[in-house]
This record gives C-alpha cells, structure tokens and sequence, in this order.
C-alpha cells in the first residue's frame, strides 16, 4: 500500500494510536519503525503540528481497551486532521481521572453519572450481551436459560461501580443472578479475550465482541432473555463560560462523530 498521500499517511497515524507505539505499529503494517516515524514527521510537518507527543504520557494505552480503540482513535485521527493546530494527548486506562484537577480535559465514561459539578453530554450508548466460545460450550455444555449460568464460570468485572448481579427477563419481567467464577478483569476487552480463549461466559458491551460475533470466534447466548438494557456513554468535562475552545470543538465532534 502507498503510505505517502494523505489518506495513507492517516492510516499510519491511526495505526501507531491504535498498537501505542512506533515499532508495533511498523509491524502491522509492515515497514521500519524509521520509515513510521519519517511518515509521521512528514505529516507533522505538512499540517504545521505535532500528531504524536513524544513524551510518556503521550498515548497510553492500557490492557486493550475496547472502546478507545474502536472508537475514540479512529475519531481523534479524523479530529486532528480537521483541526491540526490542536494537538491531543491521548490516555487510555480504566481509571476514573479527576477532571476537576486538571488530569485530562475531557473523558469518556460508561454507565450512569454521580453528581458532580461536571458538565456532562450524551454522545451514545451500547448494549450488553453474553457470550463464550464454542470451544468453551463444547467442553461445558450450552446454557439454555439464565439459571444455567450458575454451573458456569462466569467472567465478571471487578471495578466498585460493576453490576456484581446480570439481569435478565422472563415473561415481561426483569430479574437478575448472582453469577460467580474465577477470573475478574477490569477491562471489557480482556473480558472479551478471556471469553475467546475458552476460559467462561462474559456479560459485556456489544461493541466489545462485534467483530467475533461476525467472525464466529464468540457464540451470543440467552438472546432471548436479553433485556435490552443500555448503558449511556458521556463526554465529561469542566464546562462554564471559562471552557477552553479546543474541549468545546472536542466535545462538539465527538456528539457529531460518535457512532458507538
């Protein structure tokens, strides 16, 4: 592939933001990590910006976050090409920032809000879903109704503000389980890969698993004890008279862009 136009050149970008750094990225795509970091200096310098920050805290990414990676890179590759004169430091992690203290200017979170004097805008939502591997149902069996999930494992997320129960419905009305197994993870995306591997059942976002749903890597399950419940994504930031410019275009593209 030609990685000197423009569009390529933003291929490059997405792909270093996507793998966290020069040398993974030249490896998925298949050039030098020199030759990487020539096409970014090369953009850099034909957009008058850095793209990259080149200091420890420029693109951190932690146990493969789904979400970041699916959606909020794709989304500040096009942000910096639409605006290049801002330069975005992008942090990945499922920890919750402290916005009010100046850690970040904008994050993205999952689930309801507490009450803060943060401003907060909707820019989607996602649903859930439950899922295993076939390997995994051959080897254990195919639960048929929710109540079989307590003769599972079950791969459940360990943050305070997690649903320690998995709701489900029957005959129009909602109930949930107290499932349990032997592995507990922060991260969706590892929840995903854990599930992928044969190790339990996860209950997690769709956008974690759509690729190995299409793909048959991952099986859904009690589909049609699924209550259709959706978890709201925000944009949290410090709003007021005295918000930056730069937030308030960030925020404005991600309502605009988001399609999560």
């Amino acid at each position: 592939m030609d990685f000197n136009g423009r569009s390529g050149e933003m291929r490059v970008f997405a792909t270093v933001a996507q793998e966290g750094s020069l040398s993974a990225a030249a490896r998925a795509l298949g050039l030098t990590p020199s030759a990487v970091s020539r096409i970014i200096a090369r953009t850099e310098q034909r957009l008058g910006t850095r793209l990259l920050l080149r200091t420890t805290r420029a693109i951190t990414f932690t146990a493969a976050l789904g979400h970041g990676r699916l959606a909020i890179v794709p989304l500040v590759a096009a942000f910096s090409a639409r605006y290049p004169n801002i330069v975005v430091d992008l942090t990945l992690g499922d920890e919750v920032v402290d916005i009010l203290s100046g850690q970040a200017d904008v994050a993205v979170r999952f689930g309801h809000l507490p009450d803060s004097p943060l401003t907060a805008r909707r820019i989607g939502d996602t649903g859930q879903v439950v899922v295993a591997s076939p390997d995994y149902l051959q080897r254990h069996g195919t639960p048929q109704e929710p109540e079989d999930l307590l003769r599972h494992n079950c791969l459940r997320f360990n943050f305070r503000r997690a649903e320690p129960n998995w709701p489900f419905i029957r005959d129009g009305r909602e109930f949930s389980l107290k499932v349990s197994g032997n592995i507990e993870c922060s991260s969706g995306e590892a929840l995903a890969q854990l599930a992928r591997v044969g190790a339990g059942i996860a209950r997690i976002g769709e956008f974690s698993v759509s690729e190995d749903l299409q793909r048959g890597d991952l099986v859904p399950l009690l589909e049609e004890w699924n209550p259709g419940d959706r978890e709201p994504i925000h944009a949290v930031f410090v709003g007021g008279a005295a918000m930056p410019a730069r937030v308030r275009l960030f925020v404005d593209f991600l309502v605009e862009r988001h399609r999560m």
